[in-house]
């Protein structure tokens, strides 16, 4: 039996499980396994490895015409069970093909690739690809068309209205389009992600090559509240989480084996590092969305956007190295 809390996926796999019941045939007793930090960071089941290639197209007015995806990872639904008859895994492309733009020509690709490294299901999944890569290139074809990224988004929102007011509400509550301090630069980012919609606006600074974010607003629709603070609580950890992983979150392999083995060398966001996360809810009337996982998937794309904005360099690579 596992202890009570966060498992984000990671006490879906059985390995441990294993452990404990041919080491408790061994002995011929009941037995307690505890893995050490090592062992966990350097046995895991990890993020599935992922490369996308992006292609886009707009018009003589910078509107998009054309959007194209290519997908290339290691397939989770095939730790479920076979893929569907068209070979696409849903979890892989989530977010992918449910793209709430307006642009008239979209088609998503995708490529099934193992390369015999042990992987398995993250918070927020597939979703946290989308919200990186496509919120990342959305920046793109608004910086090739000359307009604002927020307004950008917001024109091809319109068949989207809770999108779209999700968009407006984060942006107002960040003072987006505001004079910023000295050194400081933003990043916008919006997507849905299992039922709810959630947008999110970054504020940092780069000095000498590292990354400073000094707070981060979120707006979210996750239809009908029943408990607010429940809410904001999972969309602040979300968001921490996800920003995790944006700035710090690599493994490395050599020889076949994982170099990472503890915090030293696979660091978390410390308190003196971590934002202030704003939370707004915008109201609705919309069945119950999840809330666990949305704001993780979000928050490398408007980070990744902010850091691009201060340096002037897009970030196609994670973990974001400024």
């Amino acid at each position: 039996t596992t202890y009570l809390g966060g498992g984000f996926g990671r006490r879906g796999e059985a390995d441990f499980v294993t452990d404990a019941v041919e080491t408790s045939k061994a002995a011929g007793k009941p037995v307690k396994v505890i893995w050490t930090r090592e062992d966990d960071i350097q046995h895991d089941y990890y993020r599935p490895i992922t490369y996308v290639r992006m292609w886009g197209a707009i018009d003589e007015s910078g509107k998009p015409v054309a959007f194209m995806q290519r997908i290339v990872q290691q397939s989770l639904m095939k730790r479920l069970g076979p893929l569907p008859s068209d070979g696409v895994d849903r979890i892989s492309v989530d977010g992918a093909a449910t793209l709430p733009y307006d642009i008239p020509n979209v088609r998503v690709e995708y490529i099934e690739t193992d390369p015999g490294i042990p992987y398995g299901f993250w918070r927020s999944v597939g979703a946290s690809v989308q919200g990186f890569v496509v919120e990342a290139f959305m920046d793109e074809l608004a910086t090739t068309a000359g307009k604002d990224p927020y307004e950008f988004r917001r024109d091809l929102l319109s068949k989207h209205p809770r999108h779209r007011a999700v968009l407006d509400a984060v942006a107002e509550k960040s003072g987006w389009g505001k004079p910023l301090p000295s050194g400081h630069s933003r990043g916008i980012a919006v997507m849905e992600a299992f039922g709810s919609i959630v947008g999110q606006v970054a504020e940092v600074s780069v000095a000498s090559g590292a990354v400073k974010i000094h707070k981060v607003w979120v707006a979210v629709d996750t239809g009908w509240v029943i408990n607010p603070d429940t809410i904001k609580a999972q969309m602040e950890g979300g968001t921490l989480y996800g920003l995790t992983a944006a700035l710090k979150g690599e493994i490395t392999i050599q020889n076949g084996r994982v170099m990472q083995h503890h915090f030293a060398d696979y660091p978390m966001i410390r308190h003196n590092e971590a934002p202030e996360v704003d939370v707004h809810i915008v109201s609705s009337t919309e069945n119950p969305g999840g809330i666990g996982e949305p704001s993780t998937a979000v928050a490398a794309g408007a980070l990744a956007n902010a850091v691009a904005a201060a340096t002037g360099k897009r970030i196609y690579k994670l973990p974001i190295k400024a």
